[in-house]
């Protein structure tokens, strides 16, 4: 059975945010902002095994901007930035850390992230881990917009009719997959917006993504994955990594390891 988070204007169930995103367009008139547009961005900290392996981080944040457009803006941990929301509807915020030093660019290593405007406070969008999940999958779901499903029917399920809070929820509900619920990203949200906006959001979907060990002659580690919620690996004996089609990427205090299913590199430190 398919759980409600997700309905379009068009149907009979409106969600709680479907609501409040009409509310917010007539109180704005109609696309002019009502309130101040600028928020300080609230960065989070690196996880420790991140900032040990890497140091500081840079941090690309994309987002879109108060007339609608795209926008990106590099930063780095030591400073601040403060950036132009869209108003009148809901928007997601996505922050790539990267390492150019070390040759990792943005998208490798998992986004945090903000929605507006649940994440805001006073002058301040809250960027989290948890929230780059819920902005990666609105990224997704506006990439799908204004296309047609297998039917040739026009997408409506769009992101502002998201129910986001109760979303976050099902990280508490036992019934999901307790894998996913302690890491996120071991799903694969490209695939689930996918097939939400073919049929609907449903929660049984929330499983882990396909992965088998692969034997790599490195050393045992510890090795931290790309994912901020995932635990660093350490070996007794020859390595075994969760490998899947797509490359992933391990660090170590010796270099980065990249592999897939079908092969792997290993870049020493230099």
């Amino acid at each position: 059975m398919q759980n409600p988070i997700f309905s379009p204007y068009k149907g009979m169930r409106v969600s709680f945010f479907a609501i409040f995103s009409c509310l917010w367009v007539l109180l704005s008139g109609c696309g002019e902002t009502f309130t101040d547009s600028r928020y300080i961005l609230k960065m989070p900290s690196l996880p420790q095994s991140w900032e040990e392996l890497l140091g500081s981080a840079f941090w690309q944040i994309e987002y879109i901007n108060n007339d609608g457009k795209n926008e990106s803006v590099v930063l780095n941990e030591s400073k601040s930035v403060e950036i132009n929301l869209l108003q009148n509807c809901s928007n997601a915020v996505l922050a790539y850390p990267y390492w150019p030093d070390r040759g990792i660019v943005p998208g490798v290593f998992k986004p945090a992230g903000a929605i507006f405007p649940f994440d805001v406070s006073g002058n301040k969008l809250v960027i989290s881990w948890q929230g780059g999940v819920d902005a990666y999958l609105f990224r997704e779901f506006s990439l799908l917009a204004g296309g047609t499903d297998i039917t040739g029917k026009a997408v409506s399920r769009l992101p502002q009719n998201f129910n986001w809070p109760r979303f976050r929820k099902l990280f508490d509900d036992l019934s999901v997959n307790a894998e996913v619920r302690c890491d996120p990203w071991l799903a694969d949200w490209t695939v689930i917006a996918e097939k939400t906006v073919l049929s609907g959001f449903d929660k049984r979907r929330l499983i882990p993504e396909a992965r088998v060990g692969k034997t790599i002659p490195v050393n045992c580690g510890p090795w931290a994955g790309t994912s901020p919620f995932a635990s660093p690996l350490l070996f007794n004996g020859l390595p075994s990594f969760p490998v899947r089609t797509a490359t992933d990427t391990w660090i170590c205090a010796e270099g980065i390891l990249r592999c897939n299913s079908q092969t792997w590199i290993f870049v020493e430190n230099k």
